[in-house]
Order: structure tokens, then sequence, then C-alpha cells
């Protein structure tokens, strides 16, 4: 059985254990809170309608005509005998442009072309097709055909010829070799670097003809 003194110091312990895990939970607490307006400061949306307070703004109505300077209380007037939203388009102005619009859709619009620009944008990559002076037709053929396959998707490629020992002695046969691998890809592909020799290695770089 557990003595008086023994129950007091095990309380006290898990008292303490209790007070650090509230200050662990309330500092983590206020670093995630800090965190999440500091993103909204970084990612202003706009400003509109009766968020709009400026003493003066230049309003531009909706279909781009320049209705001149006034009080953004006037302006929202305007806005909304045309049932539109009054949109703070250029804050650094001075004095600040709005805009008559409909809010709503253009939110729509900007968020569609996000999504459509995000679904054609493609990321180019370098592929590499290693060979060796040595190298035979077969060979050389299934090389050739995987770059131009590269070059049809898109990227670009890096054609590398590797020199083993006696074999720097004769770099004029990775040159041509090199030079026969472009004029096969000609129809796909434009040289984007020609071939240059960097230690033991000679290599070329091909770039992907724009779509005609």
């Amino acid at each position: 059985m557990a003595r008086r003194g023994q129950h007091r110091l095990v309380t006290g312990s898990c008292r303490r254990r209790s007070f650090r895990t509230g200050v662990l939970f309330a500092s983590v607490f206020f670093y995630v809170f800090r965190k999440r307006r500091c993103f909204h400061i970084i990612n202003p949306t706009h400003e509109i309608n009766e968020e709009i307070i400026d003493s003066e703004v230049r309003l531009i109505a909706e279909d781009g005509t320049q209705l001149g300077i006034m009080s953004a209380k006037e302006a929202l007037d305007i806005a909304i005998q045309q049932e539109l939203d009054l949109v703070k388009i250029a804050p650094n102005s001075n004095p600040p442009v709005c805009r008559i619009m409909d809010y709503g859709k253009y939110k729509f619009e900007q968020t569609k072309r996000e999504k459509d620009a995000k679904r054609n944008q493609r990321i180019i990559e370098v592929k590499e097709i290693r060979m060796s002076p040595s190298i035979g037709l077969n060979d050389f053929n299934v090389k050739l055909k995987n770059a131009q396959k590269f070059l049809k998707d898109g990227d670009r490629v890096k054609v590398t010829v590797r020199f083993r020992g006696r074999e720097m002695a004769h770099t004029n046969i990775g040159e041509e070799l090199l030079t026969k691998f472009a004029d096969e890809c000609a129809e796909l592909a434009t040289v984007d670097k020609n071939a240059k020799l960097e230690g033991r290695f000679m290599t070329m770089f091909l770039s992907p003809k724009a779509p005609k």
C-alpha cells in the first residue's frame, strides 16, 4: 500500500506532466494559427463592394468605359444599380482603380483558366542516349528509334559517345557518329548544342521542332 507522501509525490508529478503537455499544445496551436494568418497575408483576395472604403476611386464600367474619379460609395451605388459588384483591381494606383463586374462569374472563369493551363502544361525532360564509337548498326538503330520517340513526345535528347582507352585517339569517329545521328533526326529535331568533347565524353543536344 502506498504511503501518503508517496501519493502526493505521484500526484504532483502527474500535474507537472499535464502542465507541460498543456504548454506544448498551446505553443503548437499558436504556431499553426500564426502560419495560417501569414498565409492569408501573402495571398490577398480582391476587395469588393462594402470592403472598399477609399475616399476616391477611379471607376471602370463593365464594358471597359472610363467613368471617372468618385467616392467609393458613389461607385458602389452605380454597381448596385446594375446588379453587379464593385471590385478593386489596382489597389496601388493613385487613386485605386475599381471595376464593375459580376465577381462570381469572374472567379469561376479565372479558376477554369487556371485548370486549363495546368492541364496543358507539360514539363520538358532531357533524355539521354549513350553510345560507344564501335556501336553496331542494329544497336545504333535501336538508340535512334528511342531518341525519335523522345523527340515526338516533346523532350530534349542528350546524345553521348563515351571513349575508352585507345578510342581517345579517334574522337573523330564519335563526331561522325553524332553527325549521322543528328541527320537521321533532322525531320523531328534541331541541333541545340553541337558535339563537344569533355574528358572521355562527347555530347550533343537535340531539341524537338515546334509543330507546324
